[in-house]
């Protein structure tokens, strides 16, 4: 059945590309509401912004999503993984700033959050899309693809000529809480001499080593170092986890990764969308309900990580 929060919780913090101080309230919301920001300081226009796919825009290293009167939020991807990873399908996201917090660089904050607060379940049954023919796409070197699969399974692989990150490649079967288990606490990453040029564009101005790992060649420059030798890859799954919760639902089918970013995943689901032979709508049974990513999610879940 479809879950939302037993009540609110609030986290705060701060944009990772605007820089600026930001407070999160994530709400409970009725069934069938689905996942929606409302941005708290907008005086003018809309100030709601559905969580959905086609409101996805093009933008360096985030993914960003924009209602039909230009108001949006940016960097929704983390907190998204979040949602689908503890199987959370409605809630109102009220934020005052136009990005969401950056925590400490991951989505375990928001996953911590959730799981104490606690979710109750609701008299709806969740709406899955099944992937019914193989989709992919290909741009630049990067490739992405949801391929037919009995459950939810994801693959990726990534190539960076920093010695600290080299080749990874990851596969992991995303029933049963594995993303709370194996991939929300992986964080956000960057190459050192990136950072200077990102700064001249007005991104990461908020990023730092306590929020980013940042490597210099063979190098980890933030403290502590990785968390997993292959934090990066584990990372750039659960970016690809919060981009493919834009469809609306769990997406059963397997989705593969190489190079692939933001945008290349959210022209993956357009292309999905604009193929109505390629997936169908189904009703989760209780069978396939018990292989969805929150499936059986507790609070001491996450104290792996204290």
């Amino acid at each position: 059945m479809q879950k939302t929060l037993k009540s609110d919780i609030i986290f705060t913090g701060i944009g990772l590309h605007g820089g600026r101080d930001v407070t999160l309230k994530v709400r409970p919301a009725a069934a069938e509401t689905g996942i929606w920001f409302m941005r708290t300081d907008i005086l003018d226009g809309d100030e709601f912004i559905s969580a959905n796919w086609q409101f996805a825009v093009h933008t360096a290293l985030c993914t960003r999503l924009v209602n039909e009167d230009g108001n949006g939020v940016s960097t929704v991807e983390h907190v998204m993984a979040a949602l689908a990873g503890c199987g959370i399908n409605n809630a109102i996201l009220e934020l005052n700033s136009p990005e969401v917090p950056v925590m400490d660089g991951s989505a375990l904050e928001f996953v911590r959050g959730f799981l104490s607060t606690g979710l109750i379940e609701q008299s709806k049954p969740v709406h899955a899309l099944e992937v019914l023919k193989t989709v992919e796409v290909k741009e630049n070197g990067a490739y992405a693809a949801l391929v037919p699969f009995s459950g939810i399974e994801m693959e990726f692989e990534i190539d960076f000529p920093d010695a600290a990150i080299g080749q990874q490649s990851k596969s992991l079967n995303l029933a049963n809480g594995s993303f709370v288990h194996e991939l929300c606490d992986s964080r956000t990453f960057c190459r050192n001499s990136d950072v200077a040029l990102m700064w001249s564009n007005g991104l990461a101005l908020g990023g730092t080593f306590n929020n980013a790992v940042v490597v210099d060649g063979a190098k980890v420059l933030s403290p502590g170092g990785m968390r997993y030798a292959d934090e990066p890859v584990r990372h750039k799954m659960l970016d690809a986890m919060g981009d493919l919760a834009l469809a609306g639902g769990p997406i059963i089918g397997r989705y593969l990764g190489r190079r692939a970013g933001h945008t290349i995943t959210n022209k993956l689901l357009r292309k999905l969308f604009s193929q109505p032979e390629s997936f169908r709508v189904i009703d989760c049974d209780p069978e396939m309900s018990q292989r969805l990513p929150g499936a059986g999610l507790v609070q001491k879940d996450t104290y792996i990580f204290e």
